[in-house]
């Protein structure tokens, strides 16, 4: 079994981290306490792409309906993490893993779970912005609501102008809607994106880097519409600019070597880490 090379000498990786969190473990490791919900209970989990290991004995508790940022340098773990929290890894060909991943209380990887069912509740949004081109832009906000045989004009009407409003897209929109998807612009196709993932209603969405590709305007619209969609939504966010990472979350997970380093409090995160390996990082010493 192959392991990832060691983190730099002199930085280790938390022990709060090695194990299964008790209650002064979680504590300590900045974990959501037990009044408090979690969405994802994950323990020792750990990833594999062949004989090339991308996650290792990540131990996470992440809260519910509140936005967790997911840092790290590049080939950190961080997007093979996500996508394992609904199951996209399966579609590359020799994934295997190891350890437990619970979305509030449902074991992800169970005997007789399905993905299909798994990514109805926990949805994705990607890097780049991928309307279906042939659509529509409320064929595109609906398309999963057909899928999954939803035919009453009634409920789809309301949950095309539902999805389209808690997207913050509605007003720019709702003239248009027989337009095709992508003739809207970049910040626009994005949020119709979002649209589409809201409008078979989720428990948690995933966005893997939704800004990278963004002018500020439209950064600023996502994120606006990030710290409205946490009143009702578990939000999981990769993201390479820590300063978005600040702006947005309120718990915060720095990756490195596919390890989870630290996990705790964004303000805590930022200002005072408790490893010198996160410290490093968000000071911009590496990565």
């Amino acid at each position: 079994m192959s392991t990832l090379p060691e983190a730099p000498a002199g930085h280790k990786v938390s022990e709060s981290l090695k194990a299964a969190p008790g209650p002064a473990r979680a504590a300590e490791a900045g974990l959501p306490a037990d009044a408090e919900e979690v969405a994802f209970d994950i323990n020792n989990f750990s990833l594999w792409y062949g004989q090339r290991q991308a996650l290792q004995d990540v131990t996470i508790r992440i809260p519910a309906r509140k936005v967790t940022a997911i840092i790290g340098p590049s080939g950190c773990g961080k997007s093979t993490f996500l996508r394992a929290l609904n199951r996209m890894h399966e579609l590359t060909p020799g994934t295997r893993l190891e350890g437990s991943l619970r979305h509030f209380g449902e074991d992800l990887y169970g005997p007789g779970v399905e993905a299909v069912a798994i990514r109805r509740r926990v949805g994705m949004v990607f890097q780049k912005s991928n309307p279906f081109p042939t659509m529509s832009i409320a064929e595109n906000v609906l398309v999963g609501l057909r899928l999954n045989g939803v035919r009453d004009k009634k409920v789809l009407q309301s949950r095309l102008e539902e999805s389209l409003h808690m997207a913050a897209l509605w007003n720019e929109v709702k003239d248009v809607l027989n337009r095709p998807g992508t003739s809207l612009s970049g910040g626009q196709q994005q949020r119709l994106c979002i649209a589409r993932s809201l409008a078979v209603q989720p428990q948690t969405l995933l966005m893997d880097e939704p800004c990278s590709a963004l002018d500020p305007l439209a950064t600023a619209k996502i994120e606006e519409l990030i710290q409205t969609l946490r009143e009702r939504y578990t939000v999981v966010i990769v993201t390479h600019n820590m300063q978005q990472a600040a702006r947005c979350s309120d718990r915060t997970a720095f990756f490195y070597l596919g390890r989870l380093i630290e996990f705790g409090n964004t303000r805590n995160i930022f200002t005072s880490p408790s490893n010198p390996q996160t410290e490093a990082y968000v000071s911009g010493r590496f990565g």
